[in-house]
């Protein structure tokens, strides 16, 4: 039985997390009077007497509390953005590559990828590494989520009686090009170009789509819908967690809240042969967040089936 600690189990992936760990047989989760939650002294002693602690911390929380690791056994799971692109840490992404996967297995410093940036390195790491594109192509990212992505306060604008009529539209956001989400969706893929990026916060509780529209006649290797439906299927062949489905299989539209509590994750390629859209449908508090820190937990404590604990569907 392993011992593991929430630091941060007061905010929307802590509480979550936290909910979905309780009742495991071979988790002992350590916690701290909900007094004492802000007390450095107790998360320091609970930091240390841990095997894993996952911290869902702001980012210059999350860099203290990695300070406060005196017990060099103990490994870190950060759920903020703070370490991301850290070359010592461990990028939570296990189904990029072979790679990634052994590096969460084996570090004690694994950073839980951001939920946007998850739907778009599933789609571009393969295509640069496999030199489909290059990496300096000039990529447009279009994604929309739930607005349980927005954290405590943004879900609370969401849920008051008398709230803005804004609200009740798409709304699209990050609109200097400064997503927090783009240092690592320009690092990960080791791109040249930081991509474009518009996301949209919307009307609902859980779910994201993810897009990257491609101009065929742009990419390195040329490749047909068909083609690139087989890449993506020969490169996720054997995963559990991200699935690649058959061309056409989405009647003209793509749903964002289908897979709303699920942990698994989708990618789509459609389009004809002069445009081609890849498409990612997940969770935003499943794969995106909570659902990811959970495999990535597995992986750290060594249990073989790193779905442990999921909830996978069809």
């Amino acid at each position: 039985m392993k011992k593991v600690f929430i630091d941060g189990s007061e905010g929307t992936t802590g509480l979550k997390l936290k909910r979905r760990l309780q009742g495991r047989d071979d988790i002992e989760l350590l916690s701290i009077d909900r007094a004492k939650r802000k007390n450095i002294d107790e998360r320091i002693k609970m930091i240390n007497a841990s095997d894993i602690t996952v911290l869902c911390l702001p980012d210059a929380a999350s860099i203290e509390a990695v300070s406060f690791v005196q017990n060099n056994r103990v490994k870190i799971i950060d759920c903020s953005t703070a370490h991301r692109t850290n070359p010592d840490w461990a990028y939570g992404f296990p189904e990029l590559a072979p790679s990634f996967r052994e590096a969460i297995k084996e570090s004690k410093r694994i950073a839980l990828p951001g939920c946007y940036a998850s739907g778009f390195n599933a789609i571009v790491y393969p295509l640069v590494k496999a030199g489909i594109i290059a990496p300096d192509y000039p990529i447009t990212c279009y994604a929309i989520s739930g607005y349980t992505g927005a954290g405590k306060k943004g879900i609370a604008q969401y849920e008051i009686v008398d709230r803005s009529r804004e609200l009740d539209a798409p709304r699209q956001y990050a609109l200097s090009q400064e997503h927090k989400h783009l240092k690592e969706m320009t690092a990960i893929p080791a791109l040249e170009r930081v991509p474009f990026f518009a996301p949209h916060i919307c009307d609902y509780r859980y779910g994201m789509v993810v897009s990257v529209p491609l101009f065929a006649d742009m990419m390195e290797k040329r490749m047909t819908p068909g083609e690139l439906q087989q890449f993506f299927a020969a490169h996720y062949a054997g995963e559990p967690i991200v699935k690649v489905r058959e061309l056409h299989h989405s009647d003209n539209m793509i749903g964002a809240n289908n897979f709303a509590k699920r942990d698994d994750m989708e990618l789509e390629v459609n389009g004809n042969d002069e445009r081609i859209l890849i498409t990612t449908r997940f969770d935003n508090l499943g794969k995106g967040a909570s659902g990811a820190a959970i495999q990535l937990l597995n992986l750290a404590m060594g249990v073989e089936d790193e779905t442990k604990g999921l909830t996978l569907g069809d």
